[in-house]
């Protein structure tokens, strides 16, 4: 499975026309679009250069996605996953609401009892031209909206941001076209028919379409953010550098720079760098991060250990059998990252609705507006409603609600040490009711705890337990810590322990 990067998507018919082309090329045997994490997984025979290609006859932009541990490759993987769009958009945000509020002000203050500057009481065009100029900054700050918008549609793929982006210039466009009957009237000296044309001015309401759905991107896009989360936890296990033995030294080095065959060491308390063989020393290694057992595992020379893991206690050499993107946690990584990408038979069906949801809705716009006029009510009245239509009628949610409680699943399980490989599987486990284990005592709470104390004859319960707690405070050994709380739950003292 190769997996690439696409930009220019906004909704759920975004990434429906990107897998529709995609998906029509040859040699390609199965292609899915994940909105959530703006990425493509691809199977097939088809060259990259054509995949990219096809994606950009879409109207969309895409790259190959580097893998994590990937050998020669500089790329920040954290970095990759931190979230830039969130800020970006709140910006936008907090520049649209500082201007719209003042808009607010000059188009309904009336309404609610705010009375206008005199020279703006009186010059009823003046107070027209402050709306398109305020409006007017808002449409400019917002302006990816009317790009995305007016792209889908010359690329007959329209999408979300199409329903936004005709709802604010029709009213837009209406409201000019108001301004300039306005100026008309000024011409003819009629001042009171000009003020009438004030309550034909939508300016207010083609910049409150792109705050309000700016807000909903605000929170859309927090959401996306937070499902990297499992992801970023799991390749901060990831040690950045190793100390290797050249010759008679131990040098640290960069991760990027260990290579098969290397001699490395690792120092109790350390994360182990790469997958490899023990060659020297002994050692109990905390293996949770990989298996999810609470205790560690004892390791001596030629058993073999994994990158990401804690050495506790001994000084192991080792030498290093997998590097970068072949070790296990690599692995790990790519599976959760290939899962997010796949979808769950219930997203195709989502997708699929939305796919033709966004013409459906132009077409329901057109209807709405044609039978106001039909009906007999003004341009301006039926125009409205139309673009309610337009604007109220959001296939997103539809599209992200099924890719996000995928993504959050899969971020959970591989929080508590649960990999899923696919959406499907993910999809399948919801369905289980009945679970069965090929271990015992491995379910637990995942640190010990002290049952029960069996004293040497002739000696205290008390005695005993303050000898054991006072040579287990030496240890950081997880059966040592469960003894250790438990002597404090007694209120033991601690005695001096020599030789």
């Amino acid at each position: 499975m190769e997996q690439y990067s696409i930009t220019g998507m906004s909704c759920a018919s975004c990434s429906s026309r990107v897998e529709k082309a995609v998906s029509g090329l040859e040699g390609i045997t199965s292609c899915s679009v994940s909105l959530l994490t703006n990425t493509m997984a691809v199977e097939g025979s088809a060259s990259s250069s054509e995949i990219i290609a096809a994606v950009e006859a879409a109207g969309y932009g895409a790259s190959k996605k580097v893998t994590f541990g990937e050998k020669d490759n500089n790329t920040d993987y954290e970095e990759m996953l931190v979230d830039k769009v969130t800020p970006d958009i709140a910006k936008r945000l907090i520049a649209s609401v500082v201007l719209l509020a003042p808009l607010m002000f000059f188009a309904m203050g009336h309404m609610m009892g705010l009375s206008l500057p005199l020279y703006f009481e009186e010059n009823p065009l003046a107070n027209g031209l402050i709306q398109l100029i305020l409006s007017g900054l808002i449409m400019v700050i917002n302006q990816k909206f009317f790009i995305n918008g007016f792209r889908g549609l010359i690329n007959r793929a329209p999408n979300m941001d199409t329903l936004v982006a005709l709802g604010s210039t029709a009213s837009y466009v209406y409201s000019i076209t108001a301004i300039f009957d306005m100026a008309d009237a000024y011409m003819r000296n009629d001042i009171a028919h000009a003020a009438h044309f004030l309550h034909e001015l939508y300016f207010e309401s083609a910049a409150m379409i792109l705050v309000l759905i700016t807000v909903g991107k605000l929170l859309e896009s927090r959401s996306k953010g937070k499902t990297t989360d499992a992801l970023k936890g799991l390749m901060r296990l990831n040690p950045k550098t190793a100390v290797v033995k050249r010759g008679d030294k131990e040098i640290e080095v960069p991760i990027e720079e260990v290579s098969v065959g290397d001699i490395f060491v690792v120092k109790p308390g350390e994360n182990i760098p790469a997958d490899g063989v023990v060659i020297e020393g002994s050692s109990a290694v905390n293996e949770a991060s990989l298996t999810g057992e609470s205790l560690p595992v004892d390791k001596s020379v030629d058993d073999s250990v994994s990158a990401a893991t804690v050495n506790q206690s001994g000084y192991l050499v080792c030498r290093a059998t997998r590097v970068g993107e072949d070790t296990a946690l690599s692995h790990i990584i790519q599976m959760v990252s290939d899962a997010a990408a796949t979808k769950a038979p219930i997203a195709k069906l989502a997708d699929r609705v939305s796919g033709v949801f966004v013409p459906v809705v132009i077409i329901l716009a057109i209807i709405t507006t044609c039978v106001w006029l039909f009906v007999g009510k003004e341009l301006g009245f039926a125009l409205a409603r139309g673009i309610s239509v337009l604007v109220i009628s959001c296939p997103c949610a539809l599209g992200l609600a099924t890719p996000v409680a995928i993504m959050v699943g899969n971020g959970m399980g591989a929080r508590h040490g649960v990999m899923f490989k696919t959406a499907a599987a993910l999809e399948e486990t919801g369905k289980t009711e009945i679970a069965v284990l090929d271990k015992t005592g491995t379910i637990t709470s995942g640190s010990p705890r002290v049952t029960d104390i069996i004293p040497v004859d002739g000696m205290s319960e008390r005695d005993f337990m303050e000898k054991v707690y006072s040579l287990e405070c030496m240890s950081e050994h997880p059966l040592s810590l469960a003894i250790v709380e438990y002597g404090n739950g007694m209120k033991l003292d601690r005695q001096v322990v020599t030789d």
